[in-house]
């Protein structure tokens, strides 16, 4: 009864709000000022959780946002829209409200043509359009019988290529808005509305319905990336296609495919599958303690291209866990030449100056990475150093930021504390 009687009070209180794509009313706590201020609170620290932005490939980057832009100019709704490549081999991509997009790089290996990525980039397009983020946030709030947006401190993984586990997310909004697993009727919706946005956009809808066919296989074929992947948030379905193939017969199966076009631009990419194979290897390896096999996989990797930030930062890695912290800094030194975008390098240049000494080199380095991301890694150890420098009131407040951290690195931060004198 109670129960009941908060359903209807929040539904009274918040209402049905039009939604812009499909013109039906649907539940909403959240409005546009919400979608879009969400959206940009959580776009860069999404991003860099999720590997940081993938900077190799400036013309495949700028490829990629021309063809999500050029769909996007088509949707039924005006929002600040803006796509990026995530530097990650999990094939995957998301859409936070207010039309901030990512596309994770191995999601690009696996389609072939620029109408495929037409229709990923649609799909997300709909996905912010048409609110489906602000209504699962509020489908969740009435389920929980309050729209509550706490804020959760999670625990630390930097030896592993799930770089999410290590934020400090003020809310976890972010997190839960990309993970969360669309309801069918979603995905339904974002795959008609992304199909005829391509289509205005001059794209073949035809390119739709070969990428849902080729998940689905993938799908009953286990594939394990695209398990924890794409299909975690986004699953497959034989209904997915059959609807498909209904939206492309009635747009009209004609328009731009674009294989060659695409596979010219992924060509480098491709090239480097077996680099990127390497590193997520090597960081499988660093997972379960196989030290030497992860620096193998590092100089393996970075025998192929030189050029590519994680391979370094792969490598300061191994050495940094079998105590060689002087060439630890080189590596990760290496790899902010290359990129001074991703938290991770400066965190763990951060981390090993500090064992080295170099307390000015390892505040800078520590700053700069919660600066992109906070971490209760970055905050401990920046409370290391300024204990080490004797600024006990910075060091607590850095300890305590920390401590509210689950996992080890919190538990050292609240032993830190009690060993300052200092409540937690």
């Amino acid at each position: 009864m109670r129960l009941a009687l908060l359903f209807s009070t929040l539904w009274l209180l918040a209402g049905c709000a039009v939604n812009p794509v499909t013109g039906e009313r649907d539940l909403s706590f959240f409005n546009e000022e919400w979608e879009i201020q969400t959206g940009q609170q959580y776009y860069s620290p999404m991003r860099q959780s999720q590997g940081g932005d993938f900077v190799l490939d400036a013309e495949l980057i700028r490829f990629v946002q021309d063809v999500g832009m050029r769909v996007a100019a088509e949707a039924d709704r005006e929002l600040p829209y803006e796509f990026y490549v995530i530097n990650s081999s999990v094939p995957n991509a998301w859409a936070l409200p207010g039309g901030k997009m990512a596309i994770n790089r191995g999601l690009l290996t696996e389609m072939d043509s620029e109408a495929e990525l037409a229709a990923v980039l649609g799909h997300e397009v709909v996905h912010a359009a048409a609110r489906h983020g602000a209504q699962a946030m509020s489908r969740g709030a009435l389920l929980q019988g309050a729209v509550i947006l706490g804020g959760v401190a999670v625990g630390v993984a930097t030896d592993r290529t799930d770089y999410a586990t290590v934020a400090m997310l003020g809310g976890m909004v972010g997190a839960q808005l990309i993970t969360q697993r669309h309801s069918r009727r979603a995905e339904l919706e974002a795959d008609r509305f992304g199909m005829i946005y391509m289509h205005r956009a001059g794209y073949n809808p035809e390119g739709a319905v070969a990428l849902q066919e080729s998940f689905v296989r993938l799908s009953e074929g286990r594939d394990q990336g695209f398990l924890t992947g794409l299909f975690a948030s986004h699953p497959p379905s034989r209904e997915r296609v059959a609807a498909n193939q209904r939206t492309a017969d009635e747009l009209g199966r004609e328009g731009i495919i674009g294989e060659d076009r695409y596979r010219q631009m992924i060509a480098r990419l491709k090239q480097l599958e077996p680099a990127y194979q390497a590193h997520d290897e090597g960081r499988r390896a660093l997972g379960r303690g196989e030290h030497e096999q992860a620096l193998a996989k590092a100089e393996e990797a970075l025998a192929i291209e030189d050029g590519e930030a994680i391979f370094h930062a792969l490598k300061g890695d191994a050495l940094a866990s079998r105590g060689n912290y002087r060439e630890a800094e080189q590596a990760y030194t290496a790899a902010l030449q290359r990129d001074t975008g991703w938290f991770y390098q400066h965190l763990r240049r951060g981390m090993v100056r500090e064992q080295l000494g170099n307390l000015d080199g390892a505040r800078g380095d520590l700053q700069a990475s919660i600066e992109r991301l906070p971490t209760a890694q970055g905050h401990y150890f920046l409370g290391n150093v300024e204990r080490r420098a004797g600024n006990r009131q910075r060091a607590i407040e850095h300890y305590r930021v920390a401590a509210e951290s689950s996992d080890e690195t919190g538990e050292r931060a609240r032993r830190a504390l009690q060993e300052m004198g200092a409540n937690s």
